[in-house]
């Protein structure tokens, strides 16, 4: 059998009453009007626990406080009413992930600029120091140089 629990902090301070005079029954009379309360709603006691809770102090301190707690129980089908049947939403024949694909599209013609340019020499780029001085030669170890880097088009 199924229960639902619910979990509220003891009194802290007494009641006070006519025939009430010592702190002890003072706090005795608080907890007695929470449990009646509880047990109003249909609440059945089940015991006082002490629990630990690490909590600021001050700015950058913590310490450990306890917490008096009261722990009560009721049957969980007792209060529960039966939902309403819900409406059956109608889904797609077949899952999103599995919809048709749209063709793929060429890649746009770039631009001259974004184009790869044939190897060129350093010698042909470089000016000699003097004329009977013999030019730079520097030469990719590869025989190519690079391509200019390629962005992606602005799609829509």
């Amino acid at each position: 059998m199924p229960f639902e629990y619910t979990v509220i902090p003891a009194p802290t301070r007494g009641e006070k009453a006519r025939d009430v005079k010592t702190p002890t029954d003072r706090y005795a009379l608080a907890v007695t009007q929470e449990l009646n309360r509880m047990a109003k709603d249909g609440w059945e006691y089940i015991r006082a626990d002490v629990l630990p809770s690490d909590e600021r102090s001050g700015l950058t301190g913590r310490t450990t406080i306890y917490h008096n707690l009261l722990v009560f129980r009721r049957k969980a089908d007792a209060t529960e009413t039966p939902e309403p049947e819900r409406q059956q939403i109608p889904q797609p024949e077949y899952p999103v992930a599995a919809a048709p694909v749209r063709k793929p599209q060429p890649a746009p013609a770039l631009p001259e600029a974004a184009a790869p340019q044939p190897p060129r020499r350093v010698s042909e780029t470089v000016p000699a120091a003097t004329a009977d001085a013999e030019p730079i030669v520097k030469e990719n170890p590869t025989g190519t140089e690079p391509p200019a880097p390629r962005t992606e088009p602005d799609r829509i």
